[in-house]
């Protein structure tokens, strides 16, 4: 490696570091953040609030109330008395979800007729009432294939086996946490390569480094450099978080997460230094990250599945490199993805990263002519 070329690299290493709130905020809110969406940003629904309206308080109906209470899903029923409180209690966000057992329920089970449970949800909190509703069907069908069986007729039931592979338990953060091995490098290193160019362009420094002997690659690798070293240390960071603190076994090769990693890394930079080459000031360059940064987490399938989207949003999907490095990140943690199928992923991030790479290039050729 050049000298001239080194001395880049530790120069933009030095600058990026160099003030004590700079550290702080690139290594400590990255680590703390993990922590956050593990417990805190979690869709699992726990201790919600139901209310209960029992009209039958027959044995049958009994029975399946207890199931209720029993399950870690729901905080302490609120009972209720009559059909007039259900408005109430869900206009003023009491519960989310009021289950309503009618008059005739236990006799209907005993006569072997279709009984109804009836749940009202509060669609203002759509997700939350959604899976509560996951919740007290799965309840609700258990106990009516208890019943079956337990009578003496033979059950006319077809049992569904659930077989969760990959997540054996349905745990959310064993899916959620690994991603954060890909959206917490995207952020970090992004914001580190936004600011590159432009804190120079405020220091007035960037002339200086357009006249010196570096060629325009060299300026760009040099700039590219430190963002693959804070990106393979802060993901190594994470990684170690992930197996070592909360004992999500990484199922795959880390040399082949190791290989997306590098691809995506390329990718993040070049989007960084393209978007820093375009603006003149920090502030520009922080706005711009933002712009970034928010389509490319709706649109990466973090939180939602690119299948869900419409049809002529997901190839907009595929346009961004987080979107593929996640399935790369979720394959190798959770089951032992195979190199080929990795490296489907890892030539949309190659073209990603040729294409925003050559154009910072050419715009810091421009510049300098």
């Amino acid at each position: 490696m050049p000298p001239r070329l080194l001395a880049l690299i530790v120069k933009e290493l030095l600058a990026a570091f160099r003030d004590p709130k700079a550290r702080i905020a690139f290594i400590i809110p990255p680590l703390m953040q993990v922590f956050l969406y593990a417990y805190a940003a979690t869709l699992e629904v726990k201790h919600a609030s139901i209310a209960v309206l029992n009209e039958d308080w027959g044995e049958t109906s009994r029975q399946l109330v207890t199931r209720l209470e029993r399950s870690s899903a729901f905080a302490p029923i609120l009972w209720l008395k009559s059909d007039r409180e259900i408005v109430p209690v869900i206009d003023s966000q009491r519960v989310v979800a009021v289950v309503r057992i009618g008059q005739d329920f236990s006799r209907k089970v005993a006569a072997r007729e279709p009984a109804t449970v009836q749940v009202i949800l509060d669609g203002r909190k759509s997700n939350t009432a959604q899976i509560l509703n996951g919740y007290i069907g799965s309840i609700v069908t258990q106990f009516a294939i208890d019943q079956a069986m337990g009578g003496t007729d033979p059950p006319d039931i077809s049992t569904v086996v659930e077989r969760s592979w990959y997540n054996p338990n349905r745990d959310y953060a064993t899916t959620m946490v690994p991603s954060l091995v890909a959206t917490l490098t995207m952020t970090t290193v992004l914001m580190i390569m936004v600011m590159s160019v432009a804190r120079e362009r405020e220091l007035g420094t960037f002339e200086q480094l357009l006249v010196s002997p570096l060629q325009p690659h060299e300026i760009l690798i040099g700039k590219a450099v430190p963002g693959l070293i804070v990106g393979f240390v802060l993901a190594t960071a994470i990684m170690l978080i992930v197996t070592q603190f909360f004992r999500i076994p990484m199922l795959g090769s880390p040399l082949v997460l190791y290989a997306g990693l590098f691809v995506f890394l390329l990718a993040i930079i070049g989007v960084g230094l393209f978007i820093s080459s375009l603006v003149s000031t920090q502030q520009q360059a922080m706005l711009g990250a933002m712009v970034y940064m928010m389509p490319a987490m709706m649109l990466s399938g973090f939180t939602s599945p690119v299948q869900n989207m419409p049809d002529w949003l997901q190839p907009v999907a595929l346009m961004n490199p987080l979107t593929h490095f996640l399935v790369i990140v979720r394959g190798v943690f959770l089951r032992d993805m195979p190199m080929a199928l990795v490296a489907e992923r890892i030539w949309p991030m190659l073209f990603i990263a040729v294409f925003t790479l050559t154009a910072a290039g050419w715009l810091f050729r421009r510049k300098i002519s």
